[in-house]
């Protein structure tokens, strides 16, 4: 599984000109997933994901998680993330998870979200999104669960 992670001071999604998600401050999760992704792997990554210190203390530290200020959380399926640019000029995206696999990954992750963290919102797995957010900091971080970065 693969995550990137922003910081945002709010982001949304649309679907058809229709609003599907809105946050304020929080974090906005882009994922993608490879067949072999299972419990074990969304429980490390939604740990690292809710836990991460990205938000400032009270001394302008990174210190604070999502969890710690309250945060709100949007998740959208992303499987780009899996593409693979290293031959030629069309990304491969043949290590992503095929696609009725990756909409059970992505709904047991985004179920598992809600059960951990009270303040989730989804985008929709396949559909054309438009995803608008404004990157505070910025902080963007990229997460690999096979450790590849």
């Amino acid at each position: 599984m693969r995550a990137v992670i922003q910081r945002v001071k709010h982001a949304s999604v649309q679907v058809d000109n229709n609003i599907v998600a809105n946050i304020n401050e929080g974090v906005l999760v882009l994922v993608g997933f490879i067949d072999t992704d299972n419990e074990k792997v969304i429980d490390y990554m939604l740990d690292k994901i809710i836990n991460l210190r990205i938000f400032e203390d009270e001394n302008d530290k990174m210190n604070l998680s999502v969890k710690d200020v309250q945060g709100e959380i949007i998740i959208v399926p992303n499987f780009t993330l899996y593409g693979d640019c290293r031959k030629g000029r069309r990304p491969s995206y043949s290590s992503a998870a095929k696609p009725d696999n990756a909409k059970n990954i992505y709904n047991q992750f985004v179920n598992t979200a809600k059960e951990k963290y009270h303040n989730v919102q989804q985008g929709i797995f396949q559909a054309d999104m438009k995803v608008n957010l404004l990157n505070d900091g910025p902080i963007t971080l990229l997460l690999d669960s096979e450790k590849e970065f």
